[in-house]
């Protein structure tokens, strides 16, 4: 985790596939106002007072939450002086405003344990109207017996954008992008649905 300050009212915290993984985050708890998020930026500031010497108590916070294409996620945190009162609080309370992902190279891949696992994610975007206007290619690979949704040409202002990736990684894992990795699907795996997998899928695979 990457902590830099931006200036005394404000500070950058860089968390990168290795930190969510560590922090046990991912997309739909990070992007939530839970219980468990609340408590998960309560503890970065808590760090970000020790590393870098901003100190949050008595302010109010606000955290901007950006999702980035590779996964990271990068939280831009400012505080505001509030007027002292007696009987405060004993912890901070937190305003999070999230933003919608920043798809940098308008792609992304997902990783299915089984082929079920897609079919029941397919089956679920049918269900609440989402599988169309994602992007324009939705390809579809088997590879050392896992399977891979790639989705190239990200259409980013799609309506239907952020609840895909709301739900998305209750089914698979995002996986950092690269075209290196691409092409090794496209060389050694199977293509198992070429251009439109996720129609393909609720078509034939999913119940009506």
């Amino acid at each position: 985790m990457k902590i830099e300050k931006l200036n005394e009212d404000k500070i950058r915290i860089t968390l990168n596939l290795d930190d969510l993984k560590e922090k046990n985050i991912d997309f739909h708890t990070f992007m939530s106002n839970s219980i468990e998020s609340q408590s998960i930026f309560l503890d970065m500031l808590d760090e970000a007072e020790k590393k870098v010497g901003f100190v949050t108590d008595d302010y109010k916070i606000m955290i901007e939450a950006l999702a980035l294409s590779n996964g990271s996620f990068v939280l831009t945190v400012t505080r505001f002086a509030v007027e002292k009162q007696k009987n405060t609080y004993k912890r901070k309370r937190v305003n999070i405003k999230r933003k919608n992902p920043n798809i940098e190279n308008s792609k992304a891949i997902y990783e299915f344990c089984n082929f079920d696992n897609f079919c029941e994610f397919c089956n679920y975007l049918q269900q609440h109207n989402c599988t169309t206007s994602l992007s324009k290619v939705q390809s579809l690979y088997e590879y050392n017996n896992k399977y891979y949704l790639v989705l190239s040409e990200i259409n980013s202002n799609s309506q239907k954008l952020k609840f895909f990736y709301s739900v998305v990684t209750e089914f698979a894992h995002f996986v950092n992008f690269s075209d290196l990795f691409e092409s090794k699907l496209m060389e050694y795996g199977n293509i198992i649905m070429k251009s439109n997998a996720i129609k393909t899928c609720v078509k034939h695979f999913c119940k009506l």
